[in-house]
């Protein structure tokens, strides 16, 4: 009988040993004789207009061989896995740590000497870091179509009149934090010219959106611009965005020499995607037996200065707003927007962590106001066969929510008899 079930077993990975061993290559691990380093100058204010750059300095510097900017793009300024909306290199400065220059020296000490001498005047506008103060009327505009990115609106049923009916009703506002993903390898990679093609190695979890947005940079047709993953020391969804790659293939493109980029913590932290801060305010009812009769919700996400994943992000966030829960009456509106803030992105089921928090925290909340447990109420709720969604999606078959819960809650009584063990 061939073995297929791997369920419950014991699996290595594939590369596990490599990395367990230290025999793994990193993209930070790759070499090439003559390779130059890179180094990018990033924006010290979050929102102004570059009026001025002089580099004549940095170019004295011994062993620095170019300084690139905005004017240097031979191809589009702009990239994004969504909404192409940030620059490689930018004159409008939309967060601290927008790439402003990029440096080439034969050496790591030259390069980042010659970031100094680079001299820049700026003029600042005002920097909008709070989420709804960029929404209001009148906010300073952050990208030319304004502050709000996306709106995604579910509705259905009355809630309003099914509120009037409700047994109880609660309504309460959360917010969530904005979260680095940690990785320990960060982004780096190398690059060279391989007869007429762009070859570039990078630590990425995207290579065919990367060639792309390369080649789009460059101004290169798709065909002359090869993208390899290197081995990924971890990437949690923050690796799915450009990060060195167009650095990268400007660099070997224009210099037609083999180039090096490693980005060290901090430039990690600064320079790279978040996951979306939420706010939301919702809304929910149910009547006197525990059944859940109208949820209402305004997610408002944090998308920073480019939009990245958001638009997606805030779409899964409305979607999942009800949870695994049938709900007759629904109205959620979910709003993207930008703001002065680091960008935010992808991160592990990007949009729904934040959203769970919420309902399964109402669901605790409508207990306590009916005198119920917690798990009764979400035992009379879950999603069955035949069940229709917020989206208006019947469920046919295969779903397990409620044999998840029994099982759940089995597995408590048994590792915590505190609970008390009865069937609650």
């Amino acid at each position: 009988m061939l073995e297929k079930n791997i369920v419950g077993r014991s699996v290595s990975r594939v590369d596990g040993f490599g990395k367990v061993m230290g025999e793994t290559r990193y993209a930070g691990d790759l070499d090439i004789p003559g390779a130059l380093h890179l180094k990018v100058l990033r924006s010290k204010v979050a929102h102004g207009l570059l009026k001025k750059i002089d580099a004549s300095r940095a170019l004295k510097i011994p062993g620095v061989i170019a300084v690139f900017t905005y004017a240097d793009i031979p191809g589009t300024n702009s990239y994004g896995i969504i909404v192409k909306d940030q620059p490689v290199l930018t004159d409008k400065i939309r967060f601290k740590g927008d790439a402003i220059a990029l440096v080439a020296a034969e050496d790591e000490a030259s390069a980042l000497a010659a970031l100094d001498a680079i001299e820049v005047e700026v003029e600042e506008l005002q920097p909008l870091y709070d989420v709804q103060a960029a929404m209001a009327a009148g906010a300073p505009a952050i990208h030319d179509g304004g502050n709000i990115l996306t709106v995604t609106k579910i509705k259905r049923g009355n809630v309003e009149a099914a509120l009037e009916q409700a047994a109880a009703v609660v309504s309460k506002r959360y917010s969530t934090q904005r979260v680095e993903h940690g990785y320990i390898e960060t982004e780096a990679g190398i690059a060279y010219l391989e007869n007429d093609m762009v070859i570039i190695k990078a630590s990425t979890q995207n290579p065919h959106y990367d060639r792309r947005d390369v080649a789009r940079v460059l101004g290169l047709p798709i065909n002359k611009v090869r993208i390899m993953q290197t081995a990924t020391g971890g990437g949690f969804g923050g690796k799915l965005d450009i990060s060195v790659q167009c650095f990268l293939g400007l660099a070997a493109l224009k210099l037609g020499r083999p180039v090096k980029m490693v980005y060290d913590r901090q430039e990690s932290f600064v320079a790279t995607a978040k996951r979306h801060p939420f706010i939301v305010d919702y809304t929910s009812a149910a009547a006197g037996d525990g059944k859940l009769l109208a949820v209402k919700a305004r997610i408002v996400g944090d998308t920073g200065a480019y939009a990245s994943y958001g638009p997606a992000t805030l779409t899964r966030a409305a979607v999942h707003a009800t949870g695994p829960y049938e709900v007759a009456n629904v109205d959620i509106e979910a709003f993207c927007v930008y703001t002065n803030n680091p960008f935010s992105g992808a991160m592990r089921g990007f949009g729904t962590p934040q959203i769970a928090f919420v309902y399964e925290s109402q669901m605790d909340l409508l207990a306590r106001e009916l005198q119920m447990s917690p798990l009764e109420i979400r035992r009379r709720n879950v999603l069955r066969a035949g069940s229709v969604t917020a989206t208006g999606q019947q469920l046919v078959n295969s779903v397990g929510i409620g044999k998840t819960l029994e099982a759940a809650w089995a597995r408590a009584l048994e590792v915590m008899p505190g609970l008390g063990g009865e069937d609650r």
